[in-house]
């Protein structure tokens, strides 16, 4: 199993997720609806840490439950974790191994919160820890770069909220999430192409507003740990708080701009990279406006809503970094100096 196949594997793992955890996710939810929960509590590392991203944004939009991130040092090594209270304590982690996030679901438990593990190891330290696992049923993932197990536990996350607020519409569109990514993974031929125009890329900037604030720092990571490019992601708000100064002509700048609520401001700093600055563009959307001021663009399913959009936007994302890494002459399965599982305390 390589990472171009766990790719493509994406649209199978999505849908076995939905079809045998829906019932599993509605429990949780009746649970959850149980107990008077104040606000959300999420401990996660890497890639899981960008699934927390996504969570921030779709809880707070769509459940009105305001999340925070957790640090798990003051769990681990300074041993003065913060008073939890009226929690609901998440902890995301794809192999469930990772000492300080088990900290923080442990102490969490200790202090009488609700606790959930969302894990692809059901059988993991996490999971045994926790009242409820979600299994993100994303199968063995071999590579060292996550890729399905990240979208597997956006689609977890996504169950929880949509399973929270009762909406039997939106599952629905959770239905429709593994034939979009099939439409995407399409595009691996021309994305191969594409990614050749980046051969000698050193450095690049990734934007994303919103719900996909995710899939710019997932991006980002996909290119450093396998391209080993220095790709630093940004909201597209804080970018232009002064890291946009460092923008001049030919300078790389990635960007996901799916129509929704943050398109327009999206769409008016791309314009002004494009025209004022020279920037190069790389932009994932569903617009052809947005496309038309790409020098690579590279299009996602018109159908896909906004609240799902990072569900879709990363498996180009993650194409684009496979084959630049290809591109580059490095090893996509065999990343230096990182493996598969950190286990950070």
């Amino acid at each position: 199993m390589s990472l171009h196949s766990e790719i493509l594997e994406q649209p199978a793992c999505l849908d076995r997720l939905l079809s045998s955890q829906r019932k599993n996710v509605e429990q949780i939810a009746a649970a959850i609806r149980a107990r008077d929960i104040r606000y959300v509590f999420l401990a996660a590392r890497g890639t899981s840490d960008n699934a927390g991203r996504y969570a921030n944004y779709l809880w707070g939009a769509m459940n009105g439950l305001p999340l925070a991130l957790a640090t798990p040092s003051l769990f681990t090594y300074y041993g003065q974790p913060p008073r939890l209270k009226n929690a609901l304590v998440v902890c995301v982690s794809q192999s469930g191994q990772s000492p300080d996030i088990v900290s923080v679901l442990q102490e969490g438990k200790r202090q009488g919160n609700l606790t959930l593990a969302i894990t692809n190891a059901p059988d993991s330290p996490l999971a045994q820890s926790a009242d409820f696992v979600l299994d993100v049923q994303a199968g063995p993932e071999l590579s060292v770069a996550a890729t399905k197990t990240y979208t597997n536990e956006l689609l977890a996350i996504a169950m929880l909220s949509v399973a929270l607020a009762g909406d039997a519409a939106r599952w629905d569109k959770l239905a429709q999430v593994a034939g979009w990514a099939g439409e995407a993974l399409k595009q691996d031929e021309s994305i191969g192409r594409l990614a050749q125009r980046y051969r000698y890329m050193q450095q690049c900037v990734v934007l994303g507003r919103g719900y996909n604030y995710a899939t710019a720092f997932e991006w980002a990571l996909k290119l450093k740990e396998l391209t080993y490019v220095e790709a630093e992601p940004y909201s597209s708000a804080d970018f232009q708080h002064g890291p946009v100064a460092m923008v001049g002509r030919g300078f790389p700048v990635m960007a996901v701009v799916p129509a929704g609520k943050v398109f327009d401001s999206m769409m008016a700093l791309l314009g002004h990279l494009k025209s004022n600055l020279l920037a190069e563009l790389v932009v994932i959307s569903n617009s052809a406006a947005a496309l038309s001021l790409a020098e690579s663009p590279i299009p996602i399913p018109a159908g896909v809503p906004e609240w799902l959009s990072p569900l879709v936007s990363i498996v180009p994302a993650q194409l684009f970094a496979y084959h630049l890494t290809r591109t580059k002459g490095y090893d996509e399965n065999r990343p230096r100096t990182i493996s598969k599982v950190t286990e950070t305390r």
